[in-house]
């Protein structure tokens, strides 16, 4: 019988410890193949290389696993990977596991969703995978059996087209977790999100920093809400963002009107 193949990048990098535990949770049930950045590239979104050449390099290569380093982005990873590295098209495509929370608006900034969202607009079934703590030595233990779980199920039933799943585990501080719930994303935002400081030169300086706010802390459906009562949160994330309500009111708008 002939394994899944499942393609598997991160944005923490090749040595990151939710990367090597992805491989270890998923290496039973599928031949993978892993293109990581190099170095760190967290937050980086969507972001691509285009001004300078990126390279990739195998790292290891065995029964069932090979892995391979890239210079690029995340996005980038994917991109290359998949005319480099593999020899057909993936059953699907993870990414993670992230170290820290990408929920809510922080799928707009996570170099972890964007190899999601770019498997998704190569038509692959692909899922995201964050756990809430950036600690670099956090323990994963507790996300195994749900992402085999989760895996497994979209390896069964598929994913419609155009869709992606971005899964957030709560802090392991909550572990043992009280389940999976399906969650819409919070509508919230990030507020002081800079930190100023003065260098030795005389000159100032910034960090990025802040905290995220919910704009509806009291709605029990959305991801943030499931995090922070120890459930698992799974939101289903579309990559088709026209506002089609928006879309059947504009003809009112009478924009064409006098223009002929």
């Amino acid at each position: 019988m002939v394994k899944p193949l499942i393609f598997i990048s991160n944005d923490d990098g090749y040595k990151a410890k939710g990367l090597c535990s992805l491989i270890n949770i998923l290496r039973p049930i599928g031949d993978l193949v892993v293109v990581a950045p190099k170095f760190v590239r967290s937050g980086s979104a969507c972001s691509i290389t285009s001004d300078r050449p990126v390279r990739i390099e195998e790292l290891c290569k065995e029964e069932g696993l090979t892995i391979y380093s890239c210079t690029g982005t995340p996005m980038d990873c994917v991109k290359l990977g998949l005319e480099q590295a593999v020899t057909r098209i993936p059953d699907l495509i993870v990414a993670g596991i992230n170290h820290g929370d990408n929920s809510a608006v922080n799928v707009f900034y996570s170099g972890t969703m964007s190899i999601v969202i770019e498997g998704c607009m190569k038509n692959i079934p692909s899922i995201g995978f964050s756990l809430c703590s950036f600690n670099r030595n956090a323990d994963f233990s507790g996300c195994s059996t749900y992402i085999l779980k989760i895996v497994r199920a979209v390896l069964h039933n598929n994913l419609p087209l155009g869709t992606c799943l971005n899964v957030n585990f709560p802090s392991p501080d909550l572990f043992p977790y009280k389940g999976i719930r399906f969650c819409r994303q919070d509508r919230g935002h990030w507020e002081s999100e800079w930190c100023a400081d003065n260098h030795p030169g005389g000159l100032k300086y910034f960090w990025l920093a802040g905290r995220y706010v919910s704009d509806e802390p009291f709605s029990t459906d959305t991801d943030q809400w499931a995090l922070t009562n120890g459930y698992v949160a799974v939101t289903p994330i579309k990559i088709d963002l026209t506002a089609y309500q928006l879309l059947a009111d504009m003809p009112y708008w009478n924009l064409n009107d006098d223009l002929k």
